[in-house]
């Protein structure tokens, strides 16, 4: 079973439901598998910022197919504590980040003032 439908099926037995109706959250939350497959993935959606990034995507509620509306944001908070035992912060994740040079931009010429 795919991992985002695992996270569906446990959302029901917390929300109701089924797991449809939270699937696409749980699809959004992991979708940056697709640009790094090992769990580093994890650093982009899977801290405090996540589940507001999933409220602006879906909205504040979702209904489920017992006509309640759920939080998004439960949702979400609730794939990121499955998965990690808590909600990070993103400076919690990069904190051992060094910085590279490359993060500042490409400066290839010094700013020319012009009359």
């Amino acid at each position: 079973m795919a991992k985002p439908l695992i996270h569906a099926t446990n959302s029901v037995k917390r929300f109701g439901g089924r797991p449809e109706d939270y699937q696409a959250i749980h699809d959004f939350i992991d979708c940056t598998k697709a640009a790094l497959s090992d769990m580093r993935h994890r650093a982009c959606l899977h801290n405090t910022m996540g589940p507001f990034i999933a409220e602006r995507v879906f909205g504040l509620t979702v209904k489920n197919s017992d006509g309640k509306n759920i939080s998004v944001r439960d949702v979400a908070e609730q794939h990121i504590i499955d998965d990690l035992g808590f909600i990070p912060t993103l400076e919690k994740w990069f904190e051992k980040m060094p910085e590279e040079p490359w993060m500042m931009g490409i400066r290839t010429k010094k700013l020319q003032i012009v009359d």
